[in-house]
């Protein structure tokens, strides 16, 4: 069997000098009903300290209409940024700080995944069901995994070696990250939103249903569901994150915007926090303790983990409205936001720093 922590320590290495040159679940039954914990505060009666997140630079983008997720080449400091309403992957050189090519004629560009070991683009598409292989250095496209439709999000195994997207009326598709072949499907009762592949917690692939108001628990060596939280009355679970370290899972609801935390070992919800509306995003920031939160509201809500079942917001950095899609790269102590184009402002990817 394959050391993961092994692997873990290589990738690591792998990063360092980019690094240097840039800066210079045992489960529920299925359909267990759950209750959301009352929520623990409000954000009108926090004092907030503003030092969460420092804004140090802004890269222009040439696109018009909705952005949506990003990805990062730590080893060449290239961020990857799907622009859906420009039908375009936008590649920006973050030490130039410019976008230095495009990849067009896509189809509604959701999700995007760059995997190094292969040196590989992932584009899921919206608007055909299509995910999109292309070469990182020549930008030709290598492979074309066809789905039903509204192909989405998507995750890599790094032990498996499989590549994860979210698709349809409700489904994960699997593809071989090597050959860009489709292996097969997971059945799920909706369009899956945000879900996260845990090396660490077992089964291993938690999914955010909406329209289910689930989360659904699935088992990818077995390819099947092997649990379902059911919600309640909360409504609009879009984003979610993890920390392995803690058997956590943090999903952001819409309605109400609400952050719930789950212990992934009974499905309970143990904690809730009011956040900003319309989140689209959530990372957990292990060395910090600290969750990032990104929404469509205009704002970029912190909050600090005080300990397993206690979090309180320590900030809440206006942003622009429909600045809702982030990535948070520890690696780098970075946050990059999505901020489109809107009021006679160009589109621009936002670039925080961490602060301590």
């Amino acid at each position: 069997m394959i050391n993961k922590k092994i692997i873990i320590v290589a990738a690591v290495a792998v990063t360092i000098a980019a690094i240097i040159s840039y800066f210079g679940i045992a489960m529920l039954p299925k359909n267990t009903i759950v209750s959301i914990p009352s929520v623990s505060n409000t954000q009108e009666n926090l004092t907030l300290n503003g030092s969460s997140l420092k804004l140090v630079q802004t890269i222009p983008l040439d696109v018009k209409g909705r952005i949506d997720h990003m990805d990062i080449d730590l080893n060449n400091l290239r961020l990857f940024v799907t622009a859906l309403g420009n039908d375009s992957v936008e590649i920006l050189d973050l030490k130039a700080g410019k976008v230095v090519h495009n990849i067009t004629g896509l189809n509604e560009p959701q999700g995007i995944l760059y995997i190094p070991e292969y040196n590989r683009i992932f584009v899921a598409n919206g608007g055909d069901g299509t995910v999109k292989i292309f070469d990182a250095n020549s930008f030709n496209l290598i492979n074309n995994a066809k789905f039903s439709g509204d192909a989405d999000n998507l995750r890599y195994d790094i032990y498996d070696k499989v590549v994860y997207v979210g698709y349809g009326n409700g489904a994960l598709g699997i593809i071989n990250a090597s050959n860009g072949n489709i292996l097969g499907n997971i059945k799920l009762d909706g369009h899956p939103e945000s879900f996260q592949v845990s090396g660490e917690i077992e089964p291993g692939i938690f999914v955010n249903i909406p329209e289910d108001k689930s989360i659904t628990v699935v088992d990818g060596q077995k390819r099947v569901v092997s649990a379902k939280w059911s919600l309640g009355g909360a409504a609009g679970n879009f984003p979610m994150a993890l920390d392995e370290d803690s058997y956590l899972l943090f999903a952001g609801f819409r309605d109400p915007p609400r952050l719930v935390v789950f212990d992934t070992s009974s499905g309970k919800p143990i904690s809730s926090l009011d956040i900003c509306g319309d989140p689209d995003d959530i990372f957990y920031d292990k060395a910090k303790k600290s969750l990032y939160v990104s929404c469509g509201q205009g704002f970029i809500d912190v909050i600090e983990k005080l300990d397993r079942d206690h979090y309180t917001l320590i900030d809440k950095i206006p942003t622009a409205h429909g600045a809702r899609t982030s990535l948070f790269v520890p690696e780098l102590n970075r946050f990059y936001l999505a901020v489109p184009q809107q009021d006679g402002h160009e589109a621009q990817i936002q670039i925080y720093q961490t602060q301590s």
